[in-house]
Formats: structure tokens, C-alpha cells, sequence
């Protein structure tokens, strides 16, 4: 009792930590296992004995006989079915040719390029090598993320890494479920016309069972025969039943199954598909908490001594440095990304935690059931695992600025609410060459500001979405133009410090337009302008408008006349470079206004002299 529950409680201090410190999970889950396992046994404890055993003398431990197989084998399940319901076939069409090259062309190459490199370093036989290369093609959207979070960089780039790392996940996965089913149907390694059949076997029920099934559950839960309170653990349980059952059928089918089950489910319109994302989510970060401490204790020194020599760093060296670049490359053969952002997404491959998960599982069943070279699959792809994730997680930083792809200047603009206003705004700054992003949780407005050519994303202000979405690095101004004071409120609260470097924004509030002496600091356009203001001159006229400004006695004239007319809100100074310069309720008074800037203005045209249509 006191080693499972003590598994959960590092397992999740270990999750804060990698929180805290915005690093990997997977880096401190796998570090505490190996100090509680391996490192334990051989310098810590006086009788050689791992403060947390997972099996000992195959017979006893936290879980004695295969009770480990079958736990790990579950947990996979799980884990994989979650990242199977991320693929989206629409966003392999969609997101461009480099990343749909990536998870393609640049696989292939680190499978064919890893394993010829493992075969020959190693001299391990040719199916343990492609076994070994089919684990360590996927990165990981939990692993790039917290490095990437705090790296500015050109949408483009995050956007690559990011999508590259959530569609690859399932499909390394997949790859290697392949290889390792392929291996299991003819462990002496022949290339039999039986091993043949199984693994077609294997092929057919695993796709068979889990398109099947993925239908049947849509066609359950769309008709409401499940209670709303019970959906996520009818999926859980859905999800375990398939596993166990394609496996009865064809043996090591039933992770297979989950991955296109998951698939097919992540593709289909269920309007219940976001909540079992967020249930099954919360499920695999407490059993990715268990499982790889669990699994990084399970390793025994003599498993690293296997690995300890200068062939596992030139292994390390020629995945790190030549095949990752080499898929890039090829990947990225005639985009328009340019030499050096080649290079900083070469550079930037962590191994995530499917490939130590699925590592481990098919290590400890091969091993035990004789296969040659089969001890060097869990290290080896641990130490591809720990030396990226190190590696990435201390240099990518000073590697994007040594490049120069580190944004000095974050100059992207994010606004809060998709309202007529803000689409009005948002596509003036667009047409004036500034990046522009709307969050809203209205479906039609997001919609509608998708119409206009915006990038708008449908999301809850009051989740942590946001703050894990790396392309929106480059923000560095917020304007929270909702209809809502405290949604506004709570905005620039929570992401000011994230996305408002520059400058973060809010509409005023109407106790706070009606007290002349409540002006906050972070007001928006004028002090004597809310939503309801903006939004019925909007409404009578839906265009911005600029007018030069002669000089700085000008410009004061021009905001005295705005402050009087109703149908006239200052938004903006635009210098005769073009840039903007927002205008604050708590200063409108601009220092330095040069000669042919132009004022930007919502409202009616109006005459210069005369101040009036």
C-alpha cells in the first residue's frame, strides 16, 4: 500500500513540478522512477533492494506475474486511444504540405534511417532495429509544448512543431504496434508464410474491431442511451472492452484497435467528443503519473550497463544530427520556410511519452518471450527519450536566438471577444499588416470573423487553453472588447503577463464611463465609450477612418471634437511608417505626434475645420 500510493503522490508532485517549471512530465516521472528503481538498488539501499519494486523474482512486488504486462498493456490502451482522438483527417489536409510531409516523408526517413543506424552501431538484428526506429518517430505535443511555450517564434514555425508533434503521436504509434505485432507472430525472426497470415490477422481485426466499435459507441451516445453522468466511464469502459476483446481474437490486435477507434471517433461530429477528450485527458495524466515511474523502476542496472558505451552516443548523434535533419529537410524541400527555421526545426524533436510507454511494453514482452536483442529495446529508447528531452529543454532557447528565429518583437495582437467591433478592428489591423487573432466562445461569431479571412478560435476565456496554445507566442498586445465587464476584467488578469507584454487593454465598464475619476489604466479608446457606445456606431457606421494630423495642437483639437460627438471613438495614431499606436481612456494625450500621422477613428467622416459632415 505504501509503494502505489506513494507512486501517485510523486507521480503527481512530479506533474507540478514539470508545471512549475514548465518543463516535460516526462523528464522528472522518468528521473524519479530510476531514483526509486535502479539507482536505489544499487547505491542507496544497504541490502541492494529498489525502494519500489514493480516485480520481484517474477513472482512477487506491486505486480507480481504478468499482472505488470497487463496494467501496462491497459494503460497504453488508454493513453493511445486519447491521442488517436486528436487526428483529425480534415487537419492533415489543412494545415499545409510541410507538416503533411513531415509525418510522411520525414517518418520514413527515421524509420528507415534509425534502424539502419541501430542495426549497424549496435549490431542488433533487423527486427528489433526497425522496432527501435518505429518507437522513436513520434515527438509529442505534451513534450514540445512546455519547451516551446516560452520561446517567441514565427507562427509559422510553432505552428509546424505543434501539429507536427499531435498528428505523428498516433501514427508513430501505430508504426510501431505494427512492428512489434509483425515481431510477435514469428518470434525466431523467419519471414514465414504462417507469421504472414497472423499478421494479417492482427491487421484485420485490429482496423475491423476498432472501426466497429468506434460507430457503434458514436451511434450510442449520439441516440442518448447512455446518461450524461455515466458517458465517460461508459467511453472508459468501451474503450477497455474493445482492447480485450480484439486481443481474444487476434493476439497483441488490441492496440491496434484502440488507435483507429480512436481515430474514427476523433473524426466524427459527436457533439459529446470535446468532453470524453477532456475525461480521457485527465485519465492518461494520472496513469502516465503511475506508469512511468512504474516502468522507469522496473529497469535494472545490468539494462543500463547494456547501453553504457560510446555506441549509444553516436547513436544519440547520428538520430539527433543526421536523420531528424535529413527528414526536415526532404520535409520542407520547396516551402517557404526559410534556412534557418529549417534548421531550429531540426533541431527541436523531442521523444515524448508514447514512445517510453509503448518502449517499455513491448521491451518486457519480447525479453520475456526470448526474441534476440530485445533487453536493448526499453534503454535504448529511453535514452533517445531522456537525451532529447534534455537536450531541447536546456537549448532551445539560446539555440532560436543563436539562429535567429527568436521573436525580439511581439507584436501580434489578440483580442478577446469576436463581436461586429472586434471583426471591424481586427481586419483594419490585418489590413495594416498586424497579426490578429479572436478568441470567442460564440461559435457564430467565430464563424463570421472566419468569413472575413481572421483567425478566430472558439474557446472558454475561463479555461487554460489558451495558455497552452504555442502560436500564440507572438501576441504582445490584448484587447478584451467584450460585452462583459468582468469577462473583460478577468482577461487582462490572466493574460496580461502571457500576451501583454506590450500593452493589455480593456473596455471600460459603465459605473466606471459615468465617474470621471474611474478611469483605470488599462482602459480602451475613451474613457466615455463602452461596448454598448462602440457597438451602436458600429452599427450606424461600420467602417474606420483615417485623417492626417499637422502637427500635436491638431491632434488635441481632432480628440476634443471626438469627445463631443458620439458617433466619432479615437482608436488609434498611425506614424508615417504605419505603425499603430493604441489609444488609452487614461491618456489620450499622445506625446510627440509628428507631422502626417493620421489619426484612426470609428465613426462618420467629419470635416477637418469645421469638425462636422
Amino acid at each position: 500500500m505504501l509503494a502505489l500510493g506513494g507512486i501517485i503522490i510523486l507521480g503527481i508532485l512530479a506533474q507540478w513540478v514539470a508545471w512549475k517549471f514548465k518543463i516535460p512530465a516526462i523528464l522528472p516521472l522518468i528521473l524519479i522512477g530510476l531514483l526509486v528503481g535502479p539507482i536505489a538498488a544499487e547505491f542507496l539501499s544497504n541490502d541492494g533492494t529498489k525502494w519500489i519494486e514493480p516485480i520481484w523474482n517474477g513472482k512477487e512486488g506491486l505486480f507480481p506475474g504478468e499482472s505488470l504486462f497487463y496494467f501496462v498493456s491497459l494503460a497504453i490502451s488508454i493513453i493511445l486511444f486519447e491521442g488517436g482522438l486528436t487526428l483529425k483527417m480534415g487537419e492533415i489536409k489543412n494545415v499545409g504540405p510541410v507538416i503533411t510531409k513531415l509525418i510522411s516523408i520525414g517518418s520514413l526517413v527515421t524509420f528507415i534511417g534509425a534502424a539502419v543506424a541501430a542495426h549497424f552501431i549496435f549490431s542488433l538484428s533487423w527486427e528489433i532495429s526497425f522496432l527501435f526506429s518505429g518507437l522513436i518517430i513520434v515527438t509529442g505535443p505534451t513534450v514540445i509544448t512546455p519547451i516551446l511555450r516560452n520561446i517567441p517564434l514565427k507562427k509559422d514555425v510553432s505552428a509546424v512543431l505543434k501539429w507536427e508533434g499531435i498528428l505523428i503521436d498516433p501514427i508513430g504509434a501505430l508504426v510501431a504496434v505494427l512492428v512489434f505485432e509483425f515481431i510477435s507472430v514469428d518470434a525466431g525472426g523467419e519471414f514465414t508464410k504462417t507469421a504472414f497470415i497472423e499478421f494479417g490477422k492482427i491487421v484485420l481485426f485490429g482496423t475491423t474491431f476498432g472501426f466497429t466499435f468506434a460507430h457503434a459507441m458514436n451511434f450510442i451516445i449520439n441516440r442518448k442511451w447512455v446518461p450524461h453522468y455515466l458517458l465517460n466511464v461508459f467511453a472508459l469502459a468501451a474503450v477497455l472492452g474493445v482492447f480485450i476483446l480484439s486481443d481474444s481474437f487476434a493476439h497483441e490486435s488490441g492496440l491496434l484497435a484502440v488507435v483507429v477507434m480512436g481515430m474514427v471517433l476523433g473524426n466524427s461530429n459527436s457533439p459529446y467528443l470535446k468532453e470524453l477528450l477532456y475525461f480521457k485527458e485527465s485519465l492518461s495524466v494520472l496513469l502516465i503519473s503511475i506508469l512511468f515511474i512504474l516502468l522507469a523502476a522496473n529497469i535494472n542496472m545490468e539494462d543500463l550497463y547494456l547501453i553504457y558505451t560510446w555506441k549509444t552516443a553516436l547513436l544519440f548523434v547520428v538520430v539527433i544530427l543526421l536523420v531528424r535533419p535529413l527528414g526536415v529537410f526532404l520535409s520542407t524541400s520547396g516551402s517557404s520556410l526559410k534556412l534557418k527555421e529549417k534548421v531550429f526545426i531540426s533541431w527541436v524533436g523531442p521523444r515524448g511519452i508514447v514512445a517510453a510507454g509503448i518502449a517499455s511494453l513491448f521491451g518486457l514482452k519480447l525479453a520475456k518471450n526470448g526474441v534476440v536483442d530485445a533487453e536493448y529495446i526499453t534503454p535504448l529508447v529511453f535514452m533517445i527519450v531522456l537525451g532529447t528531452v534534455l537536450l531541447n529543454a536546456t537549448t532551445a532557447r539560446f539555440f532560436a536566438k543563436l539562429i535567429g528565429v527568436f521573436l525580439t518583437k511581439s507584436d501580434g495582437i489578440l483580442i478577446v471577444g469576436a463581436s461586429k467591433v472586434s471583426r471591424l478592428l481586427g481586419h483594419y489591423l490585418e489590413s495594416n499588416g498586424r497579426h490578429v487573432v479572436l478568441i470567442d466562445s460564440n461559435q457564430s461569431n467565430v464563424s463570421k470573423a472566419k468569413e472575413l479571412g481572421l483567425e478566430a478560435i472558439n474557446t472558454d476565456i475561463y479555461s487554460d487553453n489558451l495558455l497552452d496554445n504555442i502560436e500564440l507566442n507572438h501576441m504582445g498586445y490584448l484587447m478584451a472588447l467584450t460585452g462583459n465587464a468582468d469577462i473583460n476584467k478577468y482577461a487582462i488578469n490572466k493574460f496580461s503577463k502571457q500576451f501583454g507584454e506590450n500593452g493589455s487593454f480593456r473596455l471600460v465598464s459603465v459605473d466606471e464611463m459615468k465617474d470621471e475619476n474611474n478611469n483605470p489604466k488599462e482602459g480602451l479608446f475613451s474613457h466615455t465609450d463602452d461596448f454598448t457606445t462602440l457597438t451602436n456606431t458600429t452599427r450606424k457606421y461600420p467602417s474606420i477612418q483615417e485623417i492626417v494630423i499637422r502637427n500635436k495642437e491638431h491632434y488635441e483639437t481632432l480628440i476634443d471634437i471626438t469627445n463631443k460627438d458620439k458617433d466619432i471613438i479615437p482608436l488609434f495614431i498611425k506614424d508615417v511608417e504605419g505603425e499603430l499606436i493604441i489609444i488609452s481612456s487614461y491618456n489620450t494625450a499622445i506625446e510627440n505626434v509628428g507631422e502626417d500621422w493620421s489619426l484612426v477613428y470609428l465613426g462618420k467622416p467629419f470635416d477637418v475645420e469645421v469638425g462636422t459632415s
